[in-house]
């Protein structure tokens, strides 16, 4: 199918950038007044109030706009025209379990994937008031103002973000042995529970990689666009094309894409660690 030119991408980069921001204007409303927490299957896999007024706010603003395109969002599903080649990702409140425990981390992400490729992405955290942005070619910004990764060249050098699985509990493949491993071998691993912030993290130069599995669509599609147009490089654990329904992530500055990709392929199994 055709691809959208760059006036086109612009518009619609306008209309995730109006939709994380009527969602952010809900999480700062409901900050400290939730009512409602629950469980959505797996323990600490949380959904309040907030994310679903949050979602309300984005899908308002996508129907309003682009009633033809496909979406799937993380509370509602898969909603829309399915034939299309649009398919908007959305997190209304990625980083709930923060969120629900009054810890000021979490944000809005919402990404335009074309065709199956992530090509636009705004990403919001209304509590740091930070708005990161990006559409294909047309390059990243935080706030309006450019962006880039980091010039990090060493592993022993570089600041990594990492997460955690909701089903770190019930399986071996739960990287835990990856963050050991990684830790041992930089200056450092943080777990900061919002996958579009981590990502962000990466595109603004204050980490230098990222890695995580279990993660969606939603989780990363705006991540994605934002973090390729500041500079970075994203691809499967082994360095092959990324392939978003397989959960696994691998996001660096492009300079130590390859040490970080042969550092996780050589981990040693969690029972290593004493």
């Amino acid at each position: 199918m055709t691809q959208p030119a760059a006036e086109q991408l612009q518009t619609f980069l306008d209309i995730a950038t109006e939709s994380v921001l009527a969602a952010g204007a809900v999480l700062k409303e409901r900050w400290g007044k939730l009512n409602d927490i629950q469980e959505k299957g797996r323990p600490g896999d949380l959904v309040t109030e907030a994310d679903k007024l949050a979602e309300a706010e984005v899908l308002k603003v996508l129907k309003r706009h682009l009633p033809k395109h496909q979406i799937l969002a993380e509370e509602s599903g898969a909603l829309g025209n399915t034939d299309s080649q649009y398919l908007w990702a959305i997190d209304p409140l990625d980083g709930t379990t923060n969120y629900a425990h009054g810890l000021p981390l979490a944000a809005t992400s919402v990404g335009l994937m074309i065709d199956g490729i992530p090509a636009v992405g705004a990403v919001y955290n209304p509590f740091s008031d930070e708005l990161f942005r990006a559409a294909t070619g047309l390059g990243a910004t935080c706030n309006r103002r450019p962006i880039q990764v980091s010039q990090t060249k060493e592993l022993s050098k570089s600041l990594l973000i990492t997460g955690f699985a909701y089903d770190r509990r019930e399986t071996t493949d739960n990287n835990y042995a990856e963050f050991c491993h990684l830790t041992h071998l930089t200056q450092g691993v943080r777990r900061l529970g919002c996958a579009s912030m981590d990502l962000a993290g990466v595109a603004c130069g204050r980490l230098d990689g990222y890695w995580e599995r279990g993660i969606q669509p939603w989780d990363m599609a705006a991540g994605i666009v934002i973090l390729r147009e500041a500079g970075g490089k994203v691809t499967a654990y082994d360095g092959s094309s990324l392939d978003i329904p397989s959960g696994r992530i691998l996001a660096t500055n492009s300079l130590i894409h390859d040490a970080l990709s042969k550092a996780l392929a050589e981990t040693p199994a969690l029972a290593a660690w004493k």
